[in-house]
């Protein structure tokens, strides 16, 4: 039996017209009830792969392509797209090597200049983005999506003037776009246009209500400007990132935002993910067993010796464990939503971590007799994180330990590339692998007279002891806690910000930080 060829052509053409009615499952169906009445239809596979991509199937979308291309070796959009369905799976290499192939194939194909800038942009290589984006534009000069993507480049090429005048072309070309007006609110906080950023954000959010990037954007210019009554509830849509594994928690029992009472009640306060935010807002247990409750705390496993007595806390436990029963839950970072914080009643009070006097024992016996005053010192964070504008090297700080002190690292990680230079100083004691939990580096740093520290977890250990803490900040902190052009912090009274004054310049910083310590200590 023959089929007429143009049953299937119907078939296909249903799908077509149900694509563009955004109708994508249905446009599936049609397409596949096409291919099975004419098995080389290339261009049947090809749609049925963008569909099966919109509904968010890149394994089959990828399929899909790959049975187009079989067909049709030289299918330029066949093999774009592809690409797109290998960015969806973050097989960005692989992705890289389709465009090209479409690129190959189609010399002035624009979009797929700009699905490459993409491609190169999730590798690493900003600078061959940027030169992907502008091929796209020079083919394409109405191009609003590759103007924007060129804008997020030169943003990670830390060229935040030139990114916000691309988001701006983008938007001219684009009024209604809203990933234009998010991304130029990013290249104005760059630029310490804080206020113009809030604008932004909010010019996206008109235009996209449920725009949860724009939103945690907009909390934290909102936080940082000292605007909490709003940034606090801007904060909770960090739960709707998708690009962020938020580390969110999914209960039976009732989120508790402060409308219930709590009298005689039991609620578990869950931490989330960094340490840093554990920390700092593990002070509200307090508060809440105030309010009559008996309080759960489940934190990060390497904090629990050192929260086990936190005052207010009933029990303590590691993250992973089996849950007592319990009312209510609140995540420790929406706590301050829960108390409608601002700069007037932050709970601040401290210390309200405290040492363990056995381990600040342990730790006098290793480092004996004090002849001269302790400066502890961390300089970097997680050597999992990239572009980590906190951290320097340990060559930056070291112009800092001179003899007038008795200087100890209180980093637990140390790059690899420094391990040779840090070995090489008998003037700095690294406490690194001697460090097992929280609670042996908050016993270290019970005993320093000083904490010189970037901004990572031993900042927040320090400050919640009452130490005294002085912390080097980067010129865009992109961190609302540490706010705006302060030189103390509301949250831990014992804190000095040392703020850099022109981006990446920590030689300057340090120098300004070693003065103040020869002044403070009269070293020399």
């Amino acid at each position: 039996m023959t089929v007429n060829p143009s049953v299937a052509d119907a078939y296909y053409n249903r799908g077509v017209a149900l694509g563009e009615l955004s109708r994508p499952a249905e446009a599936v169906e049609s397409y596949e009830r096409a291919l099975a009445l004419k098995p080389d239809h290339a261009d049947a596979y090809y749609n049925r792969a963008v569909a099966l991509g919109e509904l968010g199937r890149p394994m089959q979308a990828l399929e899909s392509f790959d049975r187009a291309i079989a067909l049709k070796p030289g299918y330029a959009e066949a093999h774009n797209n592809r690409g797109v369905a290998l960015g969806r799976l973050q097989r960005y290499v692989d992705a890289l090597a389709s465009y090209e192939r479409a690129i190959a194939l189609k010399p002035d194909y624009a979009e797929a200049y700009n699905n490459r800038g993409v491609a190169l942009g999730e590798l690493n290589r900003p600078a061959e983005a940027v030169a992907s984006y502008e091929r796209a534009i020079a083919l394409k000069p109405d191009y609003a999506n590759a103007y924007n993507n060129r804008g997020i480049a030169l943003g990670e090429l830390d060229r935040p003037a030139e990114a916000l005048e691309s988001h701006e072309r983008a938007i001219a070309l684009k009024p209604d776009y809203a990933e234009a007006f998010y991304n130029r609110g990013n290249a104005l906080r760059d630029l310490h246009r804080h206020g113009e950023a809030v604008e932004s954000y909010e010019r996206a959010l008109a235009l996209k209500p449920d725009y949860a990037s724009a939103h945690w954007n907009l909390a934290d210019c909102r936080l940082l400007l000292g605007d909490f009554a709003r940034g606090w509830q801007e904060y909770e849509w960090r739960w709707k990132l998708e690009q962020r594994d938020n580390g969110r928690r999914d209960f039976q029992q009732p989120l508790w935002l402060g409308g219930e009472t709590l009298e005689g009640r039991t609620i578990l306060l869950h931490s989330e993910l960094g340490l840093g935010d554990t920390l700092l807002f593990c002070r509200y247990a307090k508060e809440v067993a105030g309010l009559g409750a008996k309080v759960v705390l489940e934190v990060q496993p390497p904090l629990l010796p050192l929260l086990a007595d936190l005052e207010g806390v009933t029990q303590a436990m590691p993250r992973g464990a089996l849950l007592p029963e319990f009312d209510y839950h609140c995540p420790l970072m929406s706590l301050p939503l829960a108390f409608k914080t601002d700069l007037s009643n932050i709970p601040a009070k401290i210390p309200y971590i405290h040492s363990n006097a056995a381990r600040v024992a342990a730790w006098q016996a290793k480092l004996g007799k004090k002849s001269k005053p302790r400066v502890g010192i961390v300089w970097s964070g997680s050597k999992a994180l990239r572009n980590d504008r906190r951290s320097m090297t340990l060559a930056e700080m070291l112009p800092l330990v001179r003899d007038w002190a008795e200087w100890i690292s209180l980093q637990k990680e140390v790059r690899e590339s420094e391990a040779a230079l840090l070995a090489s100083r008998a003037d700095l004691r690294h406490a690194g692998a001697e460090l097992e939990d929280f609670a042996d580096t908050a016993a270290l740093i019970e005993l320093m007279d000083v904490v010189v520290t970037v901004d990572t977890s031993v900042t927040h250990v320090a400050g919640a002891m009452g130490k005294p803490v002085w912390i080097l900040l980067p010129f865009n902190p992109h961190d609302w806690r540490w706010m705006l052009d302060r030189e103390d912090s509301p949250w831990y009274p014992t804190a000095r910000l040392f703020r850099q004054s022109t981006d990446r310049d920590w030689a300057s910083l340090v120098s300004q930080v070693n003065e103040e310590l020869i002044r403070h200590f009269g070293g020399r």
